[in-house]
């Protein structure tokens, strides 16, 4: 018999890859700080004689920052791709952070007003980055759930927001409230540097396979293909092979999901409190109400995103839509008691802010690593058209006091269209071409999800 060696135990990885998704994780905490507090802090917005702000105005200043973060998504996540997610994530927090201690202290609501735009500016780059590092460094497997996990962070901020505003909204005011945003800059940012590694398919795509191959070694990841799905498009060439062909219509109709996404996530963390004070409930149950919504979310969007790696992110991402809106036309009706719409509130939750989880994790996951963060800076950009008119429309549906089941179940027309447009985006069977003006292009959907 011929002598065979035993074979050798595979190596241990020197770090965790899940400590990559933990600093993700704590960059989202503080957008979804940003969101939930400006919507705690509206009632007391409204409050300030000085500025003797409408609820219009108020819902105008708060869509300041979506504008911001409506370029900062396209522009920061395109330049991702070219300069890497490391550096864009670190610089991002840190400008958002500076830029929120400034609209604390703002003297006047036209300075305040500015400041959340530029803050946004800065802010709209975190999400497409730590999106695209999340799934990088995730296996194939568990990239929707660990994208929803490293996402909760955008609930646990509202969590955190909403619990921070019932015990000291009433001392700290408005102003103490945003300061609290520029923490990142001493207890994030400097993490980042220390522990954050750069892509390895950024490097890859770059031409630096060695780099991209030692980080791959040392957090245990999978293997890059032999030739990058992407590697061969042109930095230049990214938006056009985004905006070719059928990636054409998905992208449309990511863009499309993302509006509404985001349509119910920033319209209801935003004006959900005002909404319950104007259906007779006090202010603190308003604010619990808003605490409800974001712990829906993270309990609804993590049992979800298993299902979404198991069956594909387009039933799920449907699924929890259609819930929302369901959940808020029965909230309307206004005959609900308490207990069940506590649980209503909960179901928006998921169906709004786990609806939003969902599209990113199904746009991360549709295309492959070269354009990823492009792909999710153009989606989360244009989603955040959606968030500008919610907020700013939520203004003008208060203003208009047009009673509790057109407050509420107005917004169910944007998570029917959410349906519609996840169940619509083209499928891509194995092999196919995906359309690209480049005829040596490789495919641009990751193999994860062409069985999708």
């Amino acid at each position: 018999m011929a002598f065979q060696s035993p074979a050798l135990p595979p190596v241990r990885p020197r770090k965790s890859a899940a400590a990559v998704i933990f600093l993700c994780f704590l960059a989202i905490v503080f957008d979804g700080y940003d969101l939930v507090v400006y919507g705690a802090i509206v009632p007391k917005l409204l409050a300030y004689e000085p500025w003797g702000l409408t609820p219009v105005q108020t819902g105008a200043i708060g869509s300041y920052a979506l504008a911001g973060m409506f370029i900062g998504a396209i522009l920061i996540g395109y330049l991702t791709d070219i300069v890497g997610r490391r550096k864009v994530m670190m610089v991002s927090i840190a400008s958002f952070s500076v830029l929120m201690l400034l609209t604390a202290w703002a003297p006047t609501p036209e300075l305040f007003g500015l400041f959340r735009f530029l803050a946004g500016l800065g802010l709209g780059g975190v999400i497409p980055t730590a999106i695209a590092l999340t799934v990088e460094f995730s296996k194939s497997n568990r990239r929707n759930f660990n994208n929803a996990l490293m996402f909760s962070g955008y609930a646990v901020g509202g969590i955190l927001a909403a619990l921070l505003a019932l015990a000291f909204l009433p001392a700290l005011g408005f102003r103490g409230m945003l300061a609290l945003g520029g923490v990142p800059l001493i207890a994030v940012v400097p993490l980042l540097f220390k522990f954050l590694p750069e892509s390895p398919a950024f490097l890859a795509a770059k031409g630096d396979r060695a780099q991209a191959e030692r980080i791959i070694s040392e957090y245990g990841l999978e293997p890059l293909p032999e030739a990058p799905a992407q590697g061969d498009v042109p930095v230049h060439g990214r938006f056009r092979t985004l905006l070719t062909g059928r990636l054409l219509t998905a992208m449309i109709l990511f863009s499309l999901a993302g509006v509404c996404g985001q349509t119910l996530v920033y319209g209801l963390n935003t004006w959900l409190p005002q909404l319950m004070v104007i259906a007779k409930y006090s202010l603190a149950s308003s604010l619990t109400f808003l605490l409800t919504v974001n712990i829906g979310a993270v309990v609804g969007v993590l049992v979800s995103s298993r299902l979404a790696d198991r069956f594909g992110p387009r039933p799920v991402t449907a699924t929890a839509f259609a819930s929302s809106g369901l959940a808020l036309v029965l909230m309307g009706t206004g005959v609900m008691p308490l207990p069940v719409m506590y649980l209503l509130v909960a179901v928006v939750g998921f169906g709004s802010v786990g609806a939003q989880i969902l599209v990113n994790g199904f746009v991360a996951t549709y295309f492959s690593g070269a354009t990823r963060a492009t792909a999710l800076g153009i989606t989360l950009g244009v989603g955040r058209i959606g968030a500008v008119l919610a907020i700013s429309g939520g203004g003008v549906l208060v203003a208009a006091a047009l009673g509790n089941f057109i407050n509420f179940s107005v917004w169910a027309i944007a998570a029917a269209i959410g349906v519609v447009a996840v169940l619509t985006v083209p499928r891509f069977p194995d092999n196919e071409s995906t359309g690209t003006a480049s005829a040596t292009s490789q495919p641009h959907i990751s193999d994860s999800t062409v069985k999708h």
